[in-house]
């Protein structure tokens, strides 16, 4: 009998056989990994939609702890108004709620050893929370050495420098002068002029337009990255209207801490002598609702060891050789420019000028023999002296209890 038809069927279903089971294992193999691609793919979304949540979550959690910061800092702010200053009860909230969402923030203010204050903001999303720490200082009206809503005008061979009446061994002063204004040629530096500082122009200026350089020497110049609000000083409430002028002609009056108060014009005129109102016996505060007119070598004289804190709603005008003579530190004289209108300051000085003047609203030209030493800011400001300008370190030096400062923020972590 033949066996080999036989042998050959049995071979065929023996290959048939193990091309089954390899098309099987095939399939299996197909499916598991079909499998870990498509658990790999949705583990993939569900991390990455984790991770979109707890960073919006993050998001939001930062910008209430912003919002809170800057909630802190506006009612921090807010309490210098209150005269005398109390640091007793300070701003503390917990849980407030950030409108238009779900978010809460929580902040605290405490004061510090070294007479500073911190500000704590937490700000909170879901299961996230954002941490801000901060350092509030206070800030005056004089930290730059000129500075104009306008224009701000050197005369050539003019000296822009700075020193600190109140450290003579402090010789890394920082000097800043400058313009707000965005405007062609609002800062000009003619020939000869050496700033020993930085320019500054308003935000979003371009220096190469804004100043106006005709051979300048300065360090940097650059454009301010936020805006300085230049708020308006009024005179202290409880000055009390003397229903009287402060005229003088050809002789002296002395005014002294007891003279305080309110009055309508300082006139001052040459007779045989010239007219003087001497500033004598301590702190002195006048708030002049009128003008004030220097005449011909007339002068107001601040005695050392008294300080004059001058308000002014009118405009101040000198002749030749008149002017405030300071026989002390920049720090004893301060000149407040009231008006909410225009305003004219026309400053002289026989020799050396010392003081700081802050006239948001006023045009304010200097003449002075010799040199100047302080902070001038105005609208728009003009040096026409004969001498250099001194900005005094020691105006940065504020309290509570000063016209024009706030807090602002000077540190910054966050966790």
């Amino acid at each position: 009998m033949n066996k080999k038809p036989l042998q050959s069927q049995t071979s065929r279903e023996r290959v048939s056989c193990r091309s089954g089971g390899f098309a099987l294992a095939l399939i299996l193999c197909a499916v598991v990994i079909l499998f870990v691609i498509g658990a790999g793919v949705l583990k993939f979304g569900l991390h990455s939609r984790g991770f979109s949540v707890r960073t919006s979550s993050d998001m939001v959690a930062r910008c209430a702890a912003d919002a809170g910061m800057t909630k802190a800092l506006y009612e921090m702010n807010e309490k210098l108004k209150v005269i005398p200053w109390d640091d007793s009860l300070l701003p503390d909230v917990v849980g407030e709620i950030l409108p238009n969402s779900d978010a809460t923030y929580s902040y605290a203010v405490t004061s510090n050893s070294g007479g500073g204050y911190s500000l704590e903001s937490k700000g909170k999303h879901g299961l996230r929370e954002k941490v801000v720490n901060c350092s509030l200082s206070l800030q005056g009206p004089f930290e730059a050495a000129i500075l104009a809503r306008l224009n701000v005008i050197l005369k050539s061979g003019t000296l822009v420098d700075g020193y600190n009446s109140g450290d003579p061994w402090d010789t890394r002063v920082e000097v800043q002068i400058g313009t707000m204004s965005i405007l062609p040629d609002s800062v000009v530096l003619n020939s000869g002029v050496v700033v020993n500082g930085n320019i500054v122009v308003g935000v979003g200026g371009d220096v190469e337009t804004v100043v106006k350089d005709l051979g300048a020497s300065t360090y940097r110049m650059y454009a301010m990255l936020s805006n300085t609000e230049l708020e308006l000083i009024t005179p202290p409430e409880e000055l009390v209207d003397k229903g009287s002028d402060l005229k003088v002609q050809g002789a002296t009056l002395t005014v002294g801490p007891t003279d305080n108060g309110q009055y309508g014009e300082i006139e001052l005129k040459k007779g045989i002598q010239p007219g003087l109102l001497v500033i004598d016996g301590g702190d002195v505060v006048l708030y002049i609702t009128g003008d004030i007119s220097l005449g011909q070598s007339c002068e107001i004289v601040i005695r050392d060891g008294s300080t004059l804190a001058l308000y002014l709603d009118g405009d101040m005008s000198a002749s030749n050789n008149a002017g405030i003579n300071n026989q002390s530190v920049p720090t004893s004289f301060t000149l407040y420019g009231t008006s909410t209108g225009e305003q004219s300051l026309i400053l002289k000085a026989k020799s050396e000028s010392f003081g700081a003047i802050y006239a948001p609203n006023a045009d304010i030209i200097v003449m002075a023999s010799g040199d100047i030493y302080g902070a001038i800011t105005g609208k728009s400001v003009e040096l026409k002296s004969g001498g250099n300008f001194y900005y005094d370190e020691a105006l940065r030096e504020v309290s509570t209890d000063d016209q024009g400062v706030h807090f602002v923020i000077t540190g910054w972590s966050e966790e």
